[in-house]
């Protein structure tokens, strides 16, 4: 995996301090602040603010700055559920149109996912997960398609990394992703359909520790204000 950009290290450690409760709802950031605390220059600041707030975790008002911004849980859920559409489809022409070099590389990117689960490094796991995902955007064959999938996917991105954190989840999300290729590999598109939709969407247990994870989230943001 390359070395992470500046911009990209510094969106991260937002991420995390939003998602932690170490910066709250409503609180302001300051580009200057920025520079220091993390030691980067204006460009990276401005990179991962623009990134944040494609993600909706943070607001830009006009002449007042920037701040983070409070995501409902329901529609946590519904963009979860339409991403789930979409990545299915994106299974399914992928499993149709998928061509030898295409397929060469959906194999090794689910290689690095492996080699970064066995690590148990999530962070790495997360990055190596969107390389999986990518290899199979781009082998729909639909850039249309590609485009939605990759806008959602980054705007839920700081929460598909909550989940990765859940015990076990790392685990089972490679186990999924073997099966998902298996079905492509054997250019089963009603199979692929299915994995890539039940790998995206939030139900049963998942749901339950989805929503408990988020509430704790909040909680660490309301004890943070009281």
């Amino acid at each position: 995996m390359k070395k992470p950009s500046n911009a990209q290290r510094l969106r991260d450690s937002l991420e995390d301090d939003i998602i932690n409760g170490r910066r709250v709802p409503g609180e302001r950031l300051d580009p200057e602040e920025l520079c220091r605390v993390y030691g980067v220059s204006r460009t990276p600041v401005r990179e991962a603010i623009q990134q944040l707030v494609a993600s909706g975790l943070v607001t830009v008002s006009p002449k007042k700055g920037t701040f983070v911004a409070r995501v409902g849980l329901d529609q946590l859920i519904e963009m979860f559920e339409v991403m789930a559409e979409l990545e299915g489809m994106c299974g399914r022409l992928a499993a149709r149109r998928i061509t030898t070099d295409e397929l060469a590389e959906l194999e090794e990117a689910y290689e690095r996912c492996r080699v970064a689960a066995e690590a148990g490094n999530s962070d790495e796991y997360y990055y190596e997960n969107e390389g999986f995902h990518a290899c199979i955007y781009a082998a729909s064959h639909n850039t249309f398609l590609a485009a939605e999938a990759t806008s959602l996917k980054q705007r839920l991105k700081p929460y598909r990394r909550l989940q990765l954190q859940v015990r076990s989840r790392m685990q089972s999300s490679l186990d999924e992703h073997a099966r998902i290729l298996a079905a492509i590999e054997q250019g089963d598109a009603e199979a692929s359909e299915q994995g890539l939709r039940d790998h995206v969407l939030i139900q049963g247990e998942r749901f339950s520790d989805f929503v408990s994870s988020v509430r704790e989230m909040e909680r660490r943001a309301e004890a943070a204000t009281g």
